[in-house]
């Protein structure tokens, strides 16, 4: 009697089995990521284009006094700005790493440690690249209110911070049980990153597309390094090392 063999799946067939594999979230960031890096070379596109320009220089002083291009508000709320804004350096950013990545360490969890430093500064690699690309000048418009250096498209601030607070905000509503905390954890993430971007173009160091760009890049990173978690969980590679994360905080 012949032996019947069956055909090989289409390709199509072998995608919709994919798909059918995955949960939710997964297909949603990875339309997230598609999304963003659309929208960053939209937003580059149209900077160098000059098509922000209007916008940018309209937003920017806004939140200037007319004549003199002095801050609005009273000192209290530029000082409080200056504290948001060192929120997102690199000074801040990076003991925040070490520091959930040595808690993490000790914790029994070293390869969620090592992943999450490694999200973080592969994301500060990636910033450092995309300025020296675009070259951007700084805003010319009014004067700086804290130091500033380097080009400024897109924002490292804001990029950075929307890298870290996310991830880490992730990694803290992964180990809620309550629909209700994880959701606090990243609103808290979002918050932080939007008001760092904010600060940045009130303080007057960047434009508000170099912000957005910032936010966006930032956003596409952190939904990048969520996939490879899950993958490196798929493979039980973060499994246990991820169980119970920051359980005790």
């Amino acid at each position: 009697m012949e032996k019947v063999t069956g055909s090989r799946p289409s390709a199509f067939v072998r995608i919709l089995s994919w798909l059918g594999g995955h949960e939710l979230g997964t297909l949603l960031a990875m339309a997230g990521i598609a999304a963003g890096v659309w929208t960053f070379g939209w937003i580059a596109d149209e900077v160098f284009e000059g098509g922000t320009r209007a916008l940018d220089r309209k937003l920017i002083l806004a939140m200037r006094r007319p004549g003199d291009f002095a801050l609005l508000g009273p000192p209290p709320v530029q000082e409080a700005a200056r504290d948001i804004t060192a929120l997102g350096g690199g000074t801040v950013l990076g003991l925040l790493t070490a520091i959930v990545g040595v808690y993490l360490a000790l914790d029994g969890k070293r390869h969620m440690a090592l992943f999450v430093c490694g999200s973080v500064v592969s994301g500060w690699v990636v910033s450092a690249l995309l300025k020296d690309l675009f070259q951007r000048p700084r805003p010319d418009l009014v004067p700086y209110a804290v130091y500033a250096s380097n080009s400024s498209f897109p924002s490292g601030h804001s990029m950075m911070s929307a890298i870290t607070y996310l991830v880490l905000g992730a990694l803290l509503a992964r180990s809620q049980e309550r629909a209700l905390l994880k959701a606090f954890s990243l609103l808290v993430a979002v918050a932080l990153t939007v008001m760092v971007g904010i600060s940045r173009v009130y303080l007057g160091v960047h434009w508000p597309s170099d912000v957005a760009a910032g936010w966006t890049a930032g956003a596409v990173w952190a939904l990048l390094s969520w996939l490879v978690a899950q993958r490196l969980q798929a493979r039980h590679a973060l499994e246990r090392e991820a169980e119970h994360v920051m359980h005790h905080l």
